[in-house]
């Protein structure tokens, strides 16, 4: 079944120094009885090869793919001109880490403030996501941003990068929101992030949208509340797991 969660749901644990990213690929393969795991990067200390060869081992021990590699902090737009060229170094290293960890997809940002790109945001972005897919896709992998912050939160700003950049390494990962936005982005989305405010509010309508778009990816639960979060995280991947039996019957 592909279905797994995404390891920012252990935010808490992780900031009470209760789980690491290790404790996490066990809940995925033996709590939660995952074949998948999707890494959010608060949980990476290093990108060092040494570190890194460690997680991939995690992986393969735990017979675990990783879905999704989920990056928090080298978005493309930053105002200062040192900035995003740090940023651009550290997208391309975790590019390669992506590779090295056979991820499915990598989530990384646009970055921007307010509601709308300006041109020369717009250009740049564009331009960078661009690189960044043919990379993956040379690497057998998608990369794209989550329409979760910023401008990215703004359907009509996310269709309208999906199409300027028009590259089959190119995808979005999709956070549902349950509204008209969900579908505009649909064509494009390569992972999904399934809240608990979705789950219980619109889950069925919202995997059906996507479902019917032609999505072939990984089902996707992420927990933001910070407590109880190994129950929570049960109660969403249950619901999910439960629609998608559903539809085998």
């Amino acid at each position: 079944m592909n279905l797994s969660v995404a390891s920012y749901s252990f935010h808490g644990l992780l900031d009470r120094g209760m789980i690491d990213l290790f404790g996490y690929l066990e809940s995925c393969r033996y709590r939660y009885h995952l074949h998948t795991a999707d890494i959010w990067n608060g949980m990476i200390s290093t990108l060092d090869e040494d570190f890194l060869k460690k997680v991939k081992e995690g992986l393969q021990e735990r017979e675990l793919t990783l879905v999704n590699l989920c990056v928090d902090g080298p978005h493309i737009w930053e105002d200062d001109p040192a900035l995003r060229e740090k940023h651009y170094q550290e997208a391309l290293a975790y590019l390669r880490a992506a590779e090295f960890l056979g991820a499915k997809t990598l989530r990384i940002d646009a970055g921007g403030q307010g509601e709308s790109f300006n041109s020369e945001q717009f250009d740049l972005i564009v331009t960078r996501y661009r690189e960044y897919a043919q990379w993956a896709y040379d690497h057998g992998f998608k990369v794209g941003p989550e329409n979760h912050w910023g401008p990215e939160a703004v359907p009509e700003n996310m269709k309208k990068i999906c199409e300027a950049v028009n590259h089959p390494g190119f995808g979005v990962l999709l956070h549902f929101r349950g509204n008209a936005g969900d579908a505009l982005m649909a064509p494009w989305a390569m992972h999904t992030h399934i809240s608990w405010d979705i789950v219980h509010r619109c889950l069925d309508e919202s995997m059906s949208m996507l479902r019917a778009a032609g999505y072939q990816g990984c089902w996707s639960v992420e927990h933001h509340s910070g407590s109880q979060e190994y129950v929570e995280v049960a109660i969403q991947l249950a619901s999910v797991r439960r629609l998608l039996e559903k539809w085998a019957e």
